[in-house]
C-alpha cells in the first residue's frame, strides 16, 4: 500500500479502517488530523500530532511512559555454582487495545502489553522463563542470543509450538551481552509479530556500563487492515504520537542511554533521527566502543543497538523516523530537557 493511500485510508476513511478490524469496535470517532495549511490532509507530519487527545492507557493495561524505564530483572536466587538464576513467567494473552483515539486493535501480547516486558540480566546468568499460552492461538518464545537448539522456540525443534492452554520452560545462559529481542516464531510469522508478540531482552556486560538514565524504545507498527501490505500506524513502545503528548523527561548534561530496537513488520527498514544533537551508536550493544557518532541510524527488522548521548542545552528536542510517512502516522516524539 502506498504512502498516500495509507494516510487516506486511515485519516480520510478512519471508520472503514476500524470496521476492518475483526472484533474491533470504536468508542469514539477519530478526529480529523491537525496540520498547517494544505498539509493538514496529510496528517501534519513533523508539524504536530495527527490525533487530538490520547488513548486510555489504564484500559490498555500499559503506559508507554512507564515502559521507557521499566526493566524486569526477574526473581533471583543462587545456583550451587554461585551463579545467579533469574526466573520469569510470561503469559500470552489476546487483548484488544486502543492504538489511537477511537481505533481499537485485537492484539496478541506477552503479559498484556505491547511491547512485552523488557527482561534484563547480566552475562553468564542462568535464565529460566516459564511461558504459559493463555491465547486462543499457538505460540512460542524465540530469544535472540546463544542457546541450545531445543530452547530456540521454533516449530519442529525441541518442544516446538505451545498450543493454547499449554506451557513450557525455556532455560539457557545469558550470552552474549547486548540488546536482543524475543518474539513468537509461529507461522504466519509476520502476523504473530505484527499483532504484538515481541519484546526486548537486555544482557548487561560483566563489568556493567557507565551510570546513565536508561530508556527502552521499541519501534513498531499496526497493520489495521490485516492485508499484510503495509501499516496504517507507526509507534515507539506501542502507542503512536505518545511522546508528543508526554515528552520523554531527561536532565541537561546527564548521560542518556537508549536501547533502540526495530520490530516493525511489513516495511523493510525503520530509522531513528534526533534533532539538535548527536549520539554514539553501539550496534547490537555487543561491543563497548561505538561504531559511529551520528544523529540518524537505520535498522532493518530485528536489528537493534544502543544510543548514548548528553543534552548540552535545555528545551524540547524532536525525535522521529527519518521517513516522513512513518512520522506522519505516529512515529515521532519529543525529549524535554530540564536543568
Amino acid at each position: 500500500m502506498s504512502g498516500a493511500s495509507r494516510r487516506g485510508f486511515l485519516l480520510g476513511g478512519a471508520g472503514v479502517a476500524i470496521g476492518a478490524i475483526p472484533g474491533g469496535q470504536a468508542h469514539a470517532d477519530p478526529i480529523p488530523p491537525v496540520g498547517h495549511g494544505a498539509h493538514a490532509a496529510h496528517g501534519g507530519g513533523v508539524n504536530g500530532p495527527t490525533f487530538r487527545g490520547t488513548v486510555d492507557h489504564a484500559a490498555n493495561g500499559f503506559d508507554p511512559t512507564e515502559i521507557l524505564r521499566s526493566f524486569d530483572y526477574g526473581k533471583t536466587s543462587k545456583l550451587p555454582d554461585g551463579r545467579t538464576l533469574r526466573e520469569w513467567e510470561i503469559v500470552a494473552v489476546d487483548r484488544e487495545i486502543e492504538v489511537a483515539p477511537g481505533v481499537r486493535f485485537p492484539s496478541w501480547t506477552f503479559n498484556g502489553r505491547v511491547p512485552g516486558p523488557t527482561l534484563r540480566c547480566k552475562a553468564g546468568d542462568r535464565l529460566r522463563i516459564r511461558f504459559v499460552n493463555g491465547s486462543a492461538h499457538p505460540h512460542t518464545m524465540h530469544f535472540h542470543g546463544i542457546h541450545p537448539a531445543e530452547m530456540d522456540g521454533v516449530p519442529g525443534v525441541g518442544r516446538g509450538v505451545i498450543e493454547p492452554g499449554g506451557e513450557f520452560v525455556y532455560e539457557f545462559d545469558a550470552e552474549p551481552f547486548g540488546i536482543h529481542l524475543y518474539h513468537c516464531h509461529v507461522g504466519p510469522l509476520a502476523e504473530h509479530i505484527a499483532r504484538g508478540l515481541y519484546g526486548t531482552f537486555i544482557i548487561d556486560p560483566p563489568q556493567g556500563r557507565p551510570k546513565a538514565d536508561e530508556l527502552v524504545m521499541v519501534m513498531n507498527g499496526y497493520n489495521t487492515t490485516f492485508d499484510a501490505q503495509g501499516n496504517q500506524l507507526y509507534a515507539v513502545n506501542g502507542i503512536p504520537f505518545h511522546y508528543m503528548h508526554e515528552p520523554v523527561q531527561v536532565k541537561r548534561g546527564q548521560l542518556v542511554r537508549i536501547y533502540l530496537a526495530n520490530i516493525l513488520e511489513y516495511d523493510p527498514i525503520n530509522s531513528f533521527h534526533l534533532h539538535g544533537n548527536f549520539f554514539d551508536y553501539f550496534p547490537t550493544g555487543t561491543r563497548l566502543e561505538p561504531s559511529e557518532y551520528t544523529d540518524t541510524v537505520v535498522q532493518a527488522q530485528g536489528q537493534r543497538g544502543i544510543c548514548e548521548l548528553r543534552f548540552p542545552y535545555p528545551g524540547r528536542y524532536m525525535f522521529h523516523a527519518h521517513k516522513s510517512e512513518f512520522a506522519d502516522l505516529g512515529w515521532m516524539g519529543f525529549f524535554e530537557v530540564t536543568e
